[in-house]
């Protein structure tokens, strides 16, 4: 019998294989792709946290897009007052404040990984948490930095699905607030923590899916290399820089706005808003936001013979 490939430390080997991707069953943009294959990979068996990212700034220096100021040739604009460095944040209305559509995110001069509810906030006892306020290219420097790359939507999704194919979630048909970091309750005025947290949750804190993948549900929003565009059908599952951004991305939410694929939805999804915490579900971002839900995973081929055995042969079956 032929040993799986092996991967590296904190690395799930996902087999690959042929499946239809998105759904016909729920948001317009999910409209699925027939027959969509992708090859076996690894992929991290958790979202990258505190504790590794702060590992990556300290051995690089780097700093994060939410730590810069804002550029004058991306927005011209703004007065120089507004440029102050800063990130979304989330913030729950007020008892019998008038609710409007997205009237609970705020921008927060201060906020970023470090800081990500805003200056006054910090990451005491959440180094096992996933980072967030991270943008699509801060992702991508620390992808490089560890010798590995985020995952194309195709990949991410059918690794959430865990083996199970038209299934409407990670575990099956049925929403179980014991299976993910959701939002329990009317969103944005009341969550009821069933599932036992307000905000992120430690990286594993609810059960794997089929390939021992853990959070592919719920806790925070994934980046993908792909461009958004409504649908699937005739998208490629990679990236093509020989197309522009425009050209690559449309969401006719924000057209001539290029966006990346985000993927599994957050502590924030809940079900009279949003619902996106299935396999199929998907949102679109722009490369230069980072939000207090958003994080990232990482993917990469599996070791080669003298990796797999610390240089000692090949491996055995």
């Amino acid at each position: 019998m032929q040993a799986s490939p092996v991967c590296a430390a904190g690395m799930q080997w996902i087999p690959g294989g042929t499946y239809r991707m998105g759904s016909d069953d729920h948001y317009p943009d999910e409209l699925s792709a027939e027959a969509v294959t992708v090859e076996g990979f690894c992929m991290a068996t958790h979202e990258v946290t505190n504790a590794e990212f702060a590992s990556f700034v300290k051995d690089t220096g780097y700093v994060t897009i939410a730590e810069r100021p804002i550029p004058r040739d991306q927005y011209p604009g703004l007065a120089e007052d507004q440029r102050a460095p800063g990130a979304l944040v989330f913030e729950s209305p007020a008892a019998g404040a008038e609710v409007t559509y997205l009237s609970w995110w705020h921008w927060t001069p201060g906020a970023n990984w470090q800081h990500p509810q805003g200056p006054g906030s910090d990451l005491d006892g959440k180094d096992n948490h996933p980072v967030v306020q991270i943008a699509f290219r801060d992702a991508e420097d620390y992808a490089a930095w560890a010798g590995k790359s985020l995952p194309s939507e195709a990949q991410w999704e059918f690794a959430a699905r865990g083996g199970l194919m038209d299934q409407v979630f990670s575990w099956g048909n049925t929403y179980s607030v014991k299976k993910a970091n959701t939002w329990q309750g009317e969103f944005p005025i009341h969550n009821l923590e069933k599932d036992g947290y307000f905000g992120t949750a430690p990286v594993g804190s609810f059960p794997p899916n089929g390939y021992g993948l853990q959070d592919m549900t719920g806790n925070v929003w994934e980046w993908t290399q792909d461009w958004y565009r409504p649908g699937h059908q005739g998208m490629a599952n990679q990236v093509n820089p020989a197309v522009s951004q425009v050209e690559q991305s449309f969401d006719p939410r924000e057209p001539g706005i290029a966006k990346h694929v985000i993927k599994g939805g957050s502590y924030l999804c809940a079900k009279n808003y949003c619902s996106r915490y299935r396999p199929a579900a998907r949102e679109a971002l722009e490369p230069d936001t980072g939000t207090a839900h958003i994080g990232f995973r990482l993917v990469s081929g599996p070791l080669g013979p003298a990796e797999a055995t610390g240089g000692m042969g090949p491996p055995k079956a």
